[in-house]
């Protein structure tokens, strides 16, 4: 393999998606402002009661631009097809738009895209009175988006096993497909539940695209890498502006794609194994809300102040920037060991 060349488009790629980001920022600012994508701050919890707790930390954040997101799986649209027009042009010996590589996860980006997108307006024009889309019909369709991608994977693309870092791949045969449901119905909503805090969400999708663009490279997958990188671009862009205080936030669009595309990023370098590890600090949110909402509804009685659990550290009084960073020192603590498992483990040289 030529490292030089590879690793020019990696990072020629991902500065074009982080510069196209940056400037689509000021027109997105214009078109927020006009059409009041303000977010608006959830009072009922998970559980159906008043969310009093949770609106008294964020009330400052109440009418911030929201929806994000859409700029940035944008940028990343527009950074795939204009790799196209060039390649059309003869100016670069191929594109990135990869049908083996790229259709996959991207396809995944925009559609759940869309879907974050409908919930941010509801958030924002408060429609159904519930402050985005109502959890099991966003559920549900989450579900469909997971199903049709496990059906590429399983009946088009022939994966049928899962492998274990060095052990080795393990048949599931039928089983693949709730497997790879799961994985993406997880992560979209475990980041989701992450996307709590200035630039929290943000830098640990960084840490895990990179752990992955670094997976994905070792088993010589380059138009994947450099798509890694295109979005790792995006969120760089985004973090700029969303660095305590937040001038904006990614809204659902955001981390509901992104989550949902690192779950297919995992799948597509048969690397569920290290998402554990890549994905932990996303896995302990979602398990603090699990732990939260069982034990009051078995025993009556909270385990944290609020979940998730960053907000728990919020109320104990930490700062958001201290929360954040220090989460982004686990995530990289937990994304380090995941990615060389995940290289070690394919027993190609590593």
């Amino acid at each position: 393999m030529n490292h030089v060349p590879n690793l020019i488009q990696i990072f020629g790629w991902t500065t074009f998606a982080f510069l196209v980001t940056l400037l689509a920022t000021p027109i997105y600012f214009k078109l927020a402002y006009k059409f009041k994508l303000g977010k608006q701050i959830r009072d009922v919890a998970v559980d159906g009661k008043k969310a009093s707790l949770f609106k008294e930390l964020h009330a400052k954040k109440s009418g911030t631009p929201t929806m994000g997101g859409v700029i940035m799986w944008g940028s990343v649209l527009f950074t795939i097809l204009f790799s196209r027009f060039l390649s059309l042009l003869g100016l670069i010996p191929k594109s990135l738009l990869d049908r083996g590589e790229v259709y996959l996860p991207l396809v995944t980006l925009v559609s759940v895209g869309f879907l974050g997108a409908v919930d941010d307006i509801f958030n924002i024009k408060d429609i159904g009175g519930s402050k985005g889309i109502k959890a099991r019909p966003k559920f549900l369709l989450l579900t469909l988006f997971a199903t049709l991608g496990a059906y590429w994977f399983y009946v088009k693309l022939g994966f049928t096993s899962i492998h274990i870092p060095s052990v080795g791949d393990f048949e599931i045969g039928l089983w693949y497909i709730p497997l790879f449901m799961l994985v993406i119905v997880s992560t979209a909503n475990a980041v989701n539940i992450t996307d709590g805090l200035d630039g929290l969400a943000g830098g640990l999708l960084v840490l895990a695209f990179a752990a992955f663009a670094a997976i994905a490279y070792g088993k010589g997958l380059i138009i994947l890498t450099i798509f890694c990188g295109v979005l790792i671009g995006t969120l760089l862009a985004f973090l700029w502006n969303n660095v305590p205080p937040a001038l904006f936030y990614m809204g659902d669009t955001g981390s509901l794609a992104y989550g949902a595309t690192l779950g297919v990023m995992a799948m597509m370098t048969d690397a569920v194994v290290p998402l554990f590890l890549i994905g932990a600090v996303f896995i302990i949110e979602t398990l603090s809300v699990i732990i939260q909402l069982t034990s009051k509804k078995l025993f009556g009685k909270k385990v944290f102040l609020i979940a998730p659990i960053h907000h728990h550290f919020e109320k104990k009084g930490w700062g958001e920037a201290k929360i954040t960073m220090r989460f982004w020192i686990v995530g990289a603590a937990f994304g380090l060991v995941g990615t060389i498992i995940g290289l070690v483990g394919m027993g190609n040289g590593f």
